[in-house]
């Protein structure tokens, strides 16, 4: 699944093209994507167009122009595509898998949003886990307070990011995984998070000094933008919103590196499991 250095990517490289562009046409090809009445999606949607895209955690968020209170929430989960097409010009994200340069529409669009332009904006979907739905601007707020804070926001201070610590006794992993205490961090970013910082990631919460918890906040800041900044990682099932792939595997220290020499003491990085997710850190160097 995309984390939030992906999805930030995703969302950067389509507000560049569908912003401000009217909707001649919406196809849903399989219902149970839309998590709203389709028809009523529909009808909002042709005619309309995108004022903005925002992001929450993995969640896209597109603000429509002329239903003031109305904004389409689309999720990727494991396995979903967009992909932008007007001309020669392809702009895709998420699972790269089927191709992007194959024909479309394919067995795996679901949605399609048809511009005035000519442009097209595939949502394809292989395991169909993703989802759209129309829904208000109190809905939305409703389901961005279901997501705790964020690395490079406002609201991630070093006060929030303590009282967050405070007095939980689970593994480091599983709270950094939480995305109702932490938005937008998954796997990946995890596992180097607490290299970064020289924390197992199996460590106990309430057993971390003010100091470790200081190493910590710095190391969100510093591991989620360097992500984005980067277009994310290269993982199998995962492209940016030009096609391109990320490239911040580049400088992965500990993630898909077990049996690997350490890159910063010479110890030994293992792998192993930590709230369910397979899970890599230096013997060594992490205390």
């Amino acid at each position: 699944m995309p984390e939030l250095p992906e999805v930030e990517t995703i969302r950067r490289g389509l507000a560049d093209r569908i912003v401000g562009k009217t909707i001649s046409q919406v196809e849903v090809r399989l219902p149970k994507m839309v998590k709203s009445s389709s028809p009523d999606f529909v009808r909002e949607l042709e005619g309309n167009a995108f004022h903005s895209v925002d992001r929450q955690g993995k969640l896209l968020i597109f603000n429509l122009a002329h239903s003031a209170d109305l904004s389409m929430l689309l999720h990727l989960k494991m396995t979903g595509q967009l992909i932008y097409r007007h001309g020669d010009e392809q702009i895709a994200g998420g699972h790269p898998w089927p191709s992007y340069n194959e024909e479309l529409p394919n067995s795996y669009s679901h949605i399609i949003f048809t511009f005035e332009s000519g442009a097209r904006l595939f949502f394809n979907d292989q395991r169909q886990f993703g989802y759209v739905k129309l829904v208000d601007q109190t809905a939305v707020e409703k389901e961005k307070s279901r997501y705790g804070i964020e690395p490079l926001t406002p609201a991630f201070t070093r006060a929030a990011f303590f009282a967050v610590l405070d007095n939980r006794r689970t593994a480091l992993k599983a709270l950094l995984l939480n995305q109702q205490l932490l938005s937008g961090i998954g796997n990946i970013y995890a596992d180097e998070i607490c290299f970064y910082a020289g924390v197992r990631p199996d460590r106990k919460v309430d057993s971390l000094s003010i100091l470790e918890k200081n190493v910590l906040f710095d190391a969100c800041q510093v591991i989620i933008a360097t992500a984005v900044r980067h277009r994310g990682t290269t993982i199998s099932d995962y492209a940016d919103s030009s096609g391109r792939r990320g490239n911040y595997s580049d400088f992965l220290k500990v993630y898909g590196r077990a049996g690997q020499t350490c890159l910063r003491c010479g110890g030994t990085i293992v792998k192993t499991k930590v709230a369910g997710r397979g899970t890599h850190f230096c013997e060594s160097c992490q205390g």
